[in-house]
């Protein structure tokens, strides 16, 4: 005998999955710009800057400056998650918004936007009138190599203090981030591990350090660290990434598609079915900086 699903229930569920996916969903959606996007594509108009003229001469002709006009292309990419519910009674769990159901599918949709922000930070951008100009990560610029040393002969390290004043040197010296904005840097446990073995006692920074494993403070030389376990890693190098929050934009699918209902090729048992979409996009390229760094020693 089949059943149905109270409505009431099945919206209940659709707005805890709201509330819990924007607030504890992903570790990195608040480090980004996030705007709402219900078409397939989005496009973001950037200028770049121009130069001032001095004037030479009296009543001489106005000059016109070209103000450079580009955009970015933000696709949307379509993502869902489903589970099967056994018992009749704990369908009424779907109401709870501490509900395992919710939170296991809150969990999986945010660890999936994280991966989707990792890709766009240093992955291609899409720019041009239809967006269809490709935009490759400036690795010659933008990357702190994982044999960076500050004196010595080069040799292949985790993260260190030296890789952080490079890091913070190359935003510096392009002037691309104004004074005071946070910098987001991801890394994993391995790079916090390392700032502690290759920080000295006596060193000044020490402490700064330790504070930041033991979760007194979350920042660092400028960075505000988020310990993320999703970084790229290619062999023993994980690929940890920095950036302001305008160098991102996400756009999020309008609304979050909740079905929740018996399968009639499964017995009647009750699916939760969650559907939603999202996409990112680097808006500059100065803005994003990666550092190499090597898990093995």
């Amino acid at each position: 005998m089949s059943f149905q699903v109270d409505t009431a229930m099945v919206q209940a569920y659709k707005s805890n999955i709201e509330i819990q996916f924007q607030q504890k969903g992903s570790r990195l959606r608040d480090k980004c710009l996030v705007e709402p996007q219900s078409a397939e594509f989005e496009f973001y108009d950037r200028i770049g800057p121009t130069e001032a003229v001095e004037v030479l001469s009296r009543h001489g002709d106005t000059p016109l400056i070209s103000t450079p006009h580009d955009r970015r292309r933000l696709a949307m990419r379509d993502f869902d998650w489903a589970d099967m519910i056994d018992k009749k009674d704990k369908i009424r769990m779907l109401a709870d918004p501490t509900s395992s159901y919710t939170v296991n599918s809150v969990y999986a949709f945010g660890r999936k936007l994280d991966d989707v922000i990792i890709t766009a930070l240093e992955g291609s951008a899409w720019t041009g009138k239809t967006g269809s100009t490709e935009v490759v990560f400036k690795t010659a610029t933008q990357d702190v190599a994982v044999n960076y040393v500050e004196t010595g002969g080069a040799t292949n390290s985790n993260l260190t203090i030296g890789k952080l004043r490079r890091m913070r040197y190359v935003f510096d010296s392009q002037d691309t981030i104004e004074k005071g904005t946070p910098i987001c840097l991801a890394i994993t446990a391995s790079q916090v591990l390392s700032l502690l073995k290759t920080t000295e006692v006596t060193n000044a920074d020490y402490n700064t350090v330790k504070a930041l494993v033991q979760g007194e403070i979350n920042t660092f030389m400028g960075f505000d660290f988020v310990r993320i376990e999703r970084l790229r890693k290619v062999s023993n190098t994980r690929y940890c990434l920095a950036w302001p929050k305008n160098a991102i934009q996400v756009g999020m699918g309008q609304d979050v598609t909740v079905d929740v209902g018996p399968r009639r090729d499964k017995r009647n048992s009750i699916q939760v079915y969650v559907n939603t979409s999202f996409g990112a996009s680097r808006m500059w390229e100065e803005m994003v900086v990666r550092v190499a760094c090597d898990e093995s020693v």
